[in-house]
């Protein structure tokens, strides 16, 4: 098969759907693989080094989408890529197209095989391609609500941790999933008092095992959420479910009523926030303000510590990508639910429930498209 790898091309995101050494992966299995020049530069590859792996460099992206079967990306397609895509060709990628109606249409009109890693499962019920970006966002949360909570950048001049004689600020965790724990670890490490919600009590039971009394674990129900974001002075949302649009569960209300200068990081912004008043930023204008609160919604949250992203995305994404190579993509679905979990649109048909229904969409189930 072809594999083409574009540069991407999102506001400040460096990262690239294919590193050196899984293009050798490829390449040895007998697959070509064309990468678009510099596609790896934000990450410190240069066209050399993806030509020592077997790769064959191509000046244009438009090159890339015209030669390549399937096309390997980091990020959802904008609409000059989406407007490349032909009839059956294979996307592998982000997509999150639940909050996304013009990227949905496009692919929908594209005709392409769009499989989005953010619905691929496992045998567990988990998420394996998006576990890795949810492990980054949720420690970078709180990095970056540390950083919004500095007086600079309009925040209460508050050190998470403290220090002895000033209490530690107080972190609120909605979701305790791969993007709470992860915060929660850094939180945690970092000295502050934190709370994690979650409605599932097999996630509370996880979550008091793994942190013990150093965390509060706390079941989620509107009244706990109202209690604990106005006591909060850094609310991390990290919502998730699973192809669907993320629940509002902080409401304009909530916000208005939060401290002055108090901060919330919506990791779940990707489908499309868990903040009523979340809207999605850039890595370049990464904040606004909200009733004096310091809003920090970037939709590529990964991409800023892009080398560390590309190598962990790759490490989940390689073997997919090589099943798909290696026995086409109606043969790889077919023989693997799991995979086909991850086909969100195909021949102009959206073949996952979440999304046809967040658009008012026709849906056919995926197994029906073969």
């Amino acid at each position: 098969m072809i594999i083409g790898v574009p540069k991407e091309i999102k506001n400040h995101e460096y990262r690239v759907g294919m590193v050196p050494s899984s293009v050798r992966e490829l390449t040895l299995h007998g697959h070509s693989v064309f990468v678009e020049t510099t596609a790896g530069e934000g990450i410190g590859f240069s066209d050399q080094d993806y030509i020592n792996a077997g790769a064959e460099i191509l000046k244009t992206a438009d090159d890339v989408f015209k030669q390549s079967e399937m096309i390997v990306k980091v990020k959802e397609p904008l609409a000059v890529e989406r407007a490349r895509l032909r009839e059956d060709q294979i996307l592998f990628t982000y997509l999150h197209l639940a909050p996304d109606l013009p990227q949905t249409q496009d692919l929908v009109n594209s005709g392409a095989v769009c499989i989005a890693y953010e619905t691929v499962t496992d045998d567990r019920g988990a998420l394996p391609l998006l576990a890795p970006m949810s492990e980054v966002a949720g420690r970078m949360s709180i990095q970056a609500g540390a950083m919004a909570l500095e007086k600079s950048k309009s925040g209460r001049g508050m050190l998470l941790g403290g220090v002895p004689g000033v209490e530690p600020a107080k972190v609120v965790i909605i979701g305790g999933g791969m993007v709470g724990c992860n915060a929660a670890q850094m939180a945690v490490g970092m000295g502050a008092d934190v709370t994690i919600l979650d409605r599932s009590i097999d996630a509370l039971r996880r979550i008091n095992v793994q942190f013990g009394s150093t965390v509060k674990a706390v079941y989620s129900t509107a009244d706990a959420i109202e209690r604990h974001v106005l006591e909060a002075d850094l609310v991390i949302g990290g919502v998730l479910i699973p192809g669907a649009a993320a629940p509002k569960l902080v409401t304009r209300d909530h916000i208005s009523r939060m401290k002055p200068g108090s901060a919330i990081v919506d990791v779940a912004i990707d489908q499309g926030g868990c903040a009523e008043t979340s809207k999605a930023t850039t890595h370049q204008d990464p904040t606004y303000i909200v009733d004096d609160v310091v809003h920090y919604c970037v939709a590529n949250m990964p991409g800023a510590v892009a080398r560390t992203s590309t190598f962990a995305l790759n490490n989940a994404t390689l073997p997919y990508i090589m099943k798909l190579a290696k026995m086409g993509y109606k043969k790889a679905l077919q023989s693997d639910k799991h995979l086909l979990n991850g086909l969100n649109v195909m021949h102009g048909k959206v073949t996952i429930k979440e999304v046809a229904e967040a658009h008012g969409m026709d849906y056919v189930p995926a197994e029906q498209m073969f």
